[in-house]
């Protein structure tokens, strides 16, 4: 289940035209004080390994984080084959998956709210020992779904021993970082046990006039509660600060139709601007052995989330672009204003075996009940010099951060209300309809409700839905498996027409079919699936009404195409992921549209233990994408043409207990804008991190 939230710089915004085993292959739990099966849970209900689930699944392990210098959840997702990480505002990401957004997110299988598809903030990625990548429609898992996918974060859990690791680095812009990650047994027996995992990072930016802190901390316990039971409790929290962030980005048109250049540094920000974001969650999950082969679980989740901004926008009012010459044509407009999101999830499953036909079949059922509140203020009567705020001329850009004087912020009022409530129900089973032969067929009920106001415009919405879900799996031998699968598609909107009322939710189908094959002994998997998917309904930005609010419409797009991927190992000491994706998105005309998205893109990670001396280690990865372009209000597109970053890393196991790491990130230094969504700025150049790692 995912619970959708707004952020309240999201709504203002003034848009343009570990050592944990594999989580998703569990086996019942087992109660016994030393257990096997503390891990998270992962992305899916039943007892499915990754080759038996009929969907495309990526993951990106801790291993993979730290060969790669990987310290934020942003990094990490550039790792996984076929997401992109749309980068449109310093502090504001949108992942998306086969053209569409990635809105539905989970921490140990279980929905979490990500907005309407927008990540704030620097999320650290420390705290988790992986993170799954289901592609395509997920209702069945989910709860709520579009065709893009659904993003699983898998939490560090306590260790059976007493471990630990600490680790330095130092990099470009001087970034510096200090982490450590300690677990231990409470009992002797082990039944109970302790994590806890702390990380600080901060440095400057290739960005002008920005500079960037970061602290987060994560404790868990878990242990044996009477003969049958279990429970776990976490908590996390984190602090991102940044100074000098971009509200919107670069603008790249003239009134000619020609293309700005800058530099990769440029930057809109003014001195005063700053964004934090605190981050908190907390679960609680009990675990009760009903008999050998059935399990109850109940989970209570609480997520928080603050924003407190001061951010500076600049944009052509007029949608006609710069004077060219002069760069002249910039309009600057203040803005600040906190909010808050808190969110609360309660669920109950219930995960058992049963015979049918002579064989072993799975049956998963659950409810769960969701709600979250979120409240957006914004300093509605700012002062500039003598008057209110509006759009403040600009001299040519580029121009210095202290163009524009921090205005008089004047009193905070409200101007977004929202609360926001789901309901669901769901049931799968895995039926092995013979010995090649299997089924995975349930449904899901959601009932959606959400009242408030925005911009005074007041509504109240209620929507119920039910989604089938089905798939078969056929093993044609031992190493080779064939898929199909089709999931339903709703998934509410929390965009706004042009009056500020709230979309109706999103419909559509998806469906997917695949080979995956498995080669060099069980080490080597690889995943062809052939998808399409029509999302009906789907918000996608209009323009502006007539009191300068952007607004969205619902439109139909079609996206179908093909992917694939291998993930494992070459050989003893080699360790290969790699993917490509190719798709074509279609709107409600049948002409080319999200022209923004790249139409093909690959990824890599390949990474080697010398043979003749395993304790040093080296890795290349990288992302290759096609062109991309949007048309701007001016009517003129702006392009970005097809290119590649490359990242490699090198690592000395000076010991057996600690490791020196050399990571290059941009390895042939080039200059690319990192989207064109909305608007873009340029991607870092090349630079460098310096890593020492101690472990105990």
């Amino acid at each position: 289940m995912a619970l959708a939230c707004s952020s309240g710089a999201a709504l203002a915004t003034p848009q343009p035209a570990g050592d944990g085993g594999d989580a998703t292959d569990l086996g019942a739990v087992m109660v016994v004080a030393q257990r096997a099966d503390r891990v998270s849970s992962g992305a899916t209900n039943l007892d499915l390994g990754i080759k038996d689930t009929p969907q495309s699944i990526s993951v990106v392990s801790d291993e993979q984080m730290a060969q790669f210098g990987a310290t934020s959840v942003n990094d990490a997702l550039r790792l996984a084959t076929g997401v992109q990480v749309e980068e449109w505002e310093t502090n504001r990401t949108t992942y998306t998956s086969r053209g569409f957004d990635i809105e539905n997110t989970q921490i140990d299988g279980v929905g979490l709210p990500n907005g309407w598809g927008v990540a704030t903030g620097a999320m650290d990625a420390y705290g988790y020992e992986k993170l799954e990548v289901i592609r395509g429609a997920n209702g069945l898992l989910t709860g709520v779904g579009n065709a893009a996918g659904t993003i699983n974060y898998v939490r560090k859990r306590p260790t059976n021993d007493e471990q630990g690791s600490v680790g330095i680095s130092y990099g470009s812009w001087g970034t510096t970082r200090v982490q450590a990650d300690y677990s231990t047994p409470f009992t002797t027996d082990g039944s109970w046990a302790g994590r806890v995992v702390a990380a600080h990072e901060e440095g400057d930016s290739y960005l002008r006039g920005k500079d960037d802190k970061r602290d987060f901390l994560y404790g868990v316990i878990d242990g044996q509660v009477g003969e049958n039971g279990t429970l776990a409790l976490g908590y996390s929290w984190q602090k991102a600060k940044t100074n000098g962030n971009m509200w919107g980005a670069l603008s790249f048109m003239y009134s000619d139709g020609s293309q700005a250049e800058w530099d990769r540094g440029a930057s809109t920000t003014q001195d005063w601007t700053y964004w934090n974001t605190t981050s908190q969650t907390g679960f609680l999950e009990y675990t009760h052995q009903l008999a050998a082969d059935w399990q109850l679980k109940l989970s209570y989740n609480y997520r928080r989330i603050d924003n407190d901004t001061r951010m500076f926008y600049a944009t052509d009012v007029d949608g006609t672009g710069m004077q060219p010459g002069t760069n002249l044509g910039l309009y600057g407009y203040p803005w600040g204003g906190p909010d808050a999101t808190t969110a609360h999830l309660g669920a109950a499953t219930l995960n058992g075996h049963f015979q049918l036909f002579g064989r072993d079949q799975e049956l998963t059922l659950g409810v769960s009940v969701g709600r979250s509140e979120a409240t957006n203020r914004e300093y509605a009567q700012a002062i500039c010099g003598t008057e209110t705020c509006g759009y403040i001329a600009m001299p040519g850009f580029p121009w210095a951060g202290d163009a524009v004087a921090e205005p008089q912020w004047g009193e905070l009022s409200v101007y977004s209300t929202l609360d926001q409530r789901l309901k669901r129900a769901f049931g799968a089973t895995r039926l092995a309809l013979t010995d090649r032969l299997k089924a995975v067929v349930g449904f899901n009920y959601a009932n959606y409700h959400r009242d408030g106001a925005n911009y005074g415009v007041p509504f109240d919405q209620t929507e119920g839905h039910t989604s089938p879900y089905g798939g078969l799996t056929y093993d044609f031998n031992e190493h080779v498996l064939g898929y199909v699968s089709y999931s339903d598609i709703y998934q509410p909107q929390d965009q706004a027409d042009k009056e500020q009322r709230y979309l109706d939710p999103t419909k559509g189908t998806n469906v997917e079919v695949g080979v995956k094959a498995d080669w060099l002994d069980h080490r080597l998997l690889t995943t062809l699936a052939v998808f399409k998917a029509e999302q009906d309904g789907l918000a996608t930005g209009i323009g502006y009404n007539d009191d300068g609010q952007y607004y969205y419409g619902g439109v139909d797009v079609e996206s179908k195409g093909v992917e694939f991927e291998a993930t494992g190992k070459l050989g003893d000491n080699v360790d290969l992921v790699f993917g490509y994706t190719a798709l074509k998105l279609t709107g409600q005309d049948g002409d080319d549209t999200y022209r923004w998205v790249p139409r093909r893109t690959a990824n890599l990670m390949l990474s080697a233990h010398l043979p003749s001396y395993t304790p040093l280690s080296f890795g290349i990865g990288g992302r290759w994408q096609s062109a991309i372009s949007n048309v701007e209000t001016s009517g003129f597109a702006v392009r970005q043409g097809s290119y590649a970053v490359f990242n490699g890393f090198v690592a000395w196991d000076f010991r057996p207990d600690a490791t020196l790491r050399f990571n290059v990130r941009n390895i042939g230094n080039e200059k690319y804008i990192n989207t064109l969504r909305y608007s873009g700025f340029y991607g870092a150049p090349r630079n460098y991190m310096l890593s020492l790692d101690w472990r105990f």
